[in-house]
């Protein structure tokens, strides 16, 4: 590791972080942890808004994971090496785990019915957490989760950090199906899902927000770094939030 990246490390108190590692033969991944953290993912979401701001000739895409930074690069243009170096430039520019998220997040409010029959883990999920339903409708309802990145299906988000109540574990045997736009809920995070699907986290909460939206120009509605409130509302209501169009009654607002 070269001795700015050792810099950089030693800054931020998390010795061997980050690292720079070849991807292939056009691609470098840029890790803040072996885990997911606060400060990793923020560093993960600042380092790629500095990649974009950047604009470098030859590179063709950017991406991020939970505590990752990935980049694309055309090998005709440019090589390993040289991009590594660029890397380590950048990384020794500042700490990253300390760096501010990047500009033009929004802060998305999507109305969600908690539990009834459209969400019928509520109850177990609120016991693995040692609250009552009423008590786990408030701390989800309330808690504003950051996009930590987008994966397993189109547009379909990881969100976090829970309050550590929630650092539950995935269910032992598959749920064979919760619908589109449910919201589910393991190992403090929540995951609300962009399609229909097995899955061992429990379903807690149901929108009506279509995460992908392939004919559109933006299929991928939200981003990493976004922020989600997931406001209760009455069963009564997920009628009217389908009526709304695939918003799902759902409205963002500008991040100051």
């Amino acid at each position: 590791m070269s001795a700015a990246t050792d810099d950089t490390a030693e800054a931020t108190g998390t010795p061997g972080w980050p690292r720079i590692r070849t991807v292939g033969v056009d691609g470098m991944l840029v890790s803040f942890g072996d885990r997911l953290s606060e400060p990793a993912n923020r560093a993960a979401l600042a380092f790629r808004g500095a990649l974009d701001r950047a604009g470098w000739d030859g590179v063709e895409e950017t991406s991020t994971s939970l505590v990752s930074a990935y980049l694309r690069f055309d090998p005709l243009w440019t090589d390993h090496g040289a991009m590594r170096a660029a890397l380590e430039t950048l990384l020794a520019e500042r700490d990253w785990y300390a760096a501010p998220l990047p500009e033009g997040r929004r802060l998305w409010r999507i109305p969600t019915v908690y539990g009834t029959d459209l969400a019928p883990q509520l109850e177990a999920a609120a016991q693995a957490a040692g609250m009552t339903p009423e008590a786990a409708v408030e701390s989800l309802s309330r808690t504003r989760v950051r996009v930590q990145t987008i994966g397993f299906a189109p547009g379909q988000p990881y969100l976090g950090e829970l309050d550590e109540a929630w650092d539950i574990p995935r269910q032992k045997e598959l749920t064979p199906r919760v619908p589109e736009a449910a919201l589910t809920v393991a190992i403090r995070q929540l995951v609300l899902f962009s399609v229909s699907t097995p899955t061992g986290w429990r379903h807690v909460g149901q929108t009506a927000f279509r995460l992908f939206r392939p004919d559109s120009d933006t299929p991928f509605v939200l981003r990493p770094g976004d922020e989600v409130l997931f406001d209760a509302v009455g069963r009564e209501t997920l009628e009217a939030m389908r009526r709304d169009g695939p918003d799902g009654g759902a409205r963002p607002e500008a991040i100051a």
